[in-house]
């Protein structure tokens, strides 16, 4: 086995700028108060930090819609503040990670403009660009991922643009090979500014068919998802090697693609030794309620045996070739407390059994801010008090399927991307200490109690229990076994457990979660002779997890 790499090692947390802490009273985020922030994270032990986009960009998308793939958005500061993050982030052994966001760019980009002025100018087909159909309409019936046509009319050109996303976002063309190394040239800025690596956004959706065709209706707006009429279609790997061997081959530095829609079964051809990535987000265990598409009015109880099947296919995926980035909560996902546990659950509980899980797999543990404290969804009163701008399309989405716009709001409030995009709470002053100004998102309500200041001063507090996470997998003895064992999952037909083996040199841990709020028992044998690693409970009872209960046992050796 290959000695692992240092980002195989570490933890790495992901920061939403805009949200983590503003040191200049705008209301938003900003990269000086990440800087001010690095001995929290230090003490945290992560050993990577990965930012959302903080290039300039109007902000349709958050951030998501970049008008400059090598300059800092004045919102955030400036390159040199940049610089300064870079610097002191390796200081304390923190390396900053970038985001790619490669399948468009804004359509206030410099390129866009361009190419859009003329079917004849330098970058014309730098973009999709596609004639209407004889009776004037888009040149498909494909939905955008956001809601609504993606296509949009371009009076300059007389043509349709594509958008998997908002109309703001066009797609770039990646057939084009100027593109495409006007892509990795930017990449390669970031990587001499010393960065650490990238995540990469959208990835499965750069490569289009050949051929253009309508797809299946899906929607009472009669329109067909794009994601399943373009996502992973056939030659995106020889882009995707392409962009390792111009940009990626050659650094120490890691890659995670986020590729919704990659299986378990497709990992192997996408990460590894001769796969395109170190990593790579699957989101089989995220979209559990979303079997037929993330339309969020269309949701499905799913049995804990799925979410464990996932993360078990995962596993295996990986476990010869290849590495497992773990998640549970990102800038696009809800709350892992309000997700994964019934109602009534132990929010303290609950948070701290998601970490045990988190910390005890195979790969490299991904924390998305705030998840080391707890937070949970939030519900704003009003449609208005949301930013995203996707949960305003499955608003509209959910009253074209019918639904009274009271029950449009309560499937948003569940299922928005704004429940992860609150403000960072760090204290009990006003604004959770996140600003002095008005915060551009509401925060949380709850913020007093569950916040940095309040959390520190708690030795029971989920804040404290990440530590100790931290600790069991990287600076003990338990350690090799928790970075490079073997994963076996334990009782795979149960319904109110999770539990999986980690084994290395006829040594072993054995992790065990009750996702469930009643007492559950087990065979006990499974854990006889077994010492207490850590747990979220004081005094674990052998063949009994109470409830939303995690444990931790190390078979053979001593207790760490």
């Amino acid at each position: 086995m290959e000695p692992l790499k240092w980002w195989q090692k570490t933890a790495v947390y992901q920061i939403y700028p805009r949200s983590f802490q503003d040191t200049t009273g705008s209301g938003e985020g900003d990269i000086q108060g990440i800087t001010q922030h690095l001995d929290y994270l230090a003490k945290l032990g992560v050993g990577a930090v990965w930012l959302t986009p903080i290039y300039p960009s109007p902000m349709v998308d958050n951030g998501y819609d970049i008008s400059d793939y090598t300059s800092i958005d004045g919102r955030y500061g400036t390159i040199e503040d940049m610089d300064t993050l870079i610097a002191e982030g390796k200081k304390r052994n923190i390396r900053v990670v970038m985001d790619l966001v490669y399948n468009h760019t804004s359509d206030q980009h410099a390129w866009f403009r361009e190419s859009k002025a003329s079917r004849t100018n330098a970058k014309a087909d730098w973009y999709i660009w596609r004639d209407a159909k004889e009776d004037g309409s888009a040149p498909t019936n494909w939905r955008s991922i956001f809601g609504g046509p993606a296509w949009t009319w371009c009076e300059e050109r007389q043509q349709y643009y594509l958008h998997t996303f908002a109309k703001e976002q066009p797609d770039l063309n990646w057939e084009n090979p100027d593109v495409r190394q006007a892509l990795y040239d930017a990449a390669n800025f970031w990587i001499a500014k010393g960065v650490g690596g990238f995540r990469i956004d959208a990835i499965v959706y750069i490569k289009k068919p050949a051929v253009f065709t309508d797809g299946p209706v899906d929607g009472a707006d009669g329109l067909s998802s794009i994601h399943k009429m373009i996502a992973n279609t056939p030659g995106i790997l020889d882009f995707l090697h392409e962009f390792r061997r111009k940009v990626f081959d050659g650094h120490d530095i890691f890659t995670v693609a986020e590729a919704n829609g990659v299986t378990p079964a497709d990992l192997p051809h996408w990460v590894g030794q001769d796969g395109a990535f170190s990593m790579l987000f699957e989101f089989s265990h995220v979209n559990l309620e979303f079997p037929e598409g993330e339309i969020w009015c269309r949701t499905y109880d799913w049995p804990l045996t799925k979410l464990k099947r996932a993360l078990t296919d995962s596993q295996k995926a990986t476990a010869e070739n290849g590495w497992y980035p773990i998640f549970f909560e990102n800038h696009d996902q809800i709350r892992s407390v309000s997700r994964y546990f019934p109602a009534g659950t132990d929010r303290k509980k609950a948070a701290k059994a998601m970490a045990t899980v988190l910390f005890t797999l195979r790969g490299t543990p991904f924390v998305y801010e705030g998840e080391e404290l707890g937070l949970a969804n939030t519900a704003f009163p009003s449609l208005d008090d949301y930013n995203d701008i996707s949960t305003h399309g499955q608003y509209q989405i959910a009253l074209d399927e019918g639904y009274l716009p009271a029950e449009a709001l309560r499937i948003v409030q569940a299922h928005s991307r704004d429940n992860a995009r609150t403000p960072m709470q760090w204290s009990t002053a006003p604004q959770a200490g996140f600003t002095d100004g008005t915060p551009w998102l509401p925060v949380h309500g709850d913020y007093a109690d569950w916040c940095v200041e309040t959390e520190e001063k708690d030795p029971d507090s989920v804040l404290r229990y990440y530590r100790q996470l931290e600790k069991l997998r990287f600076q003990s003895d338990a350690s090799p076994i928790l970075l490079a064992g073997r994963y076996d999952e334990l009782l795979a037909e149960d319904e109110e457990i999770y539990a999986f083996k980690r084994t290395l040199d006829g040594q072993a841990t054995i992790t065990l979660v009750n996702f469930t709020n009643k007492n559950v028992d087990y065979t006990a044998y499974l854990t006889q002779g077994a010492a207490v690693l850590l747990g979220n409970y004081d005094d674990p009872q052998p063949g009994r997890l109470r409830p939303a209960e995690a444990v931790v046992y190390r078979i053979g050796g001593e207790s760490c």
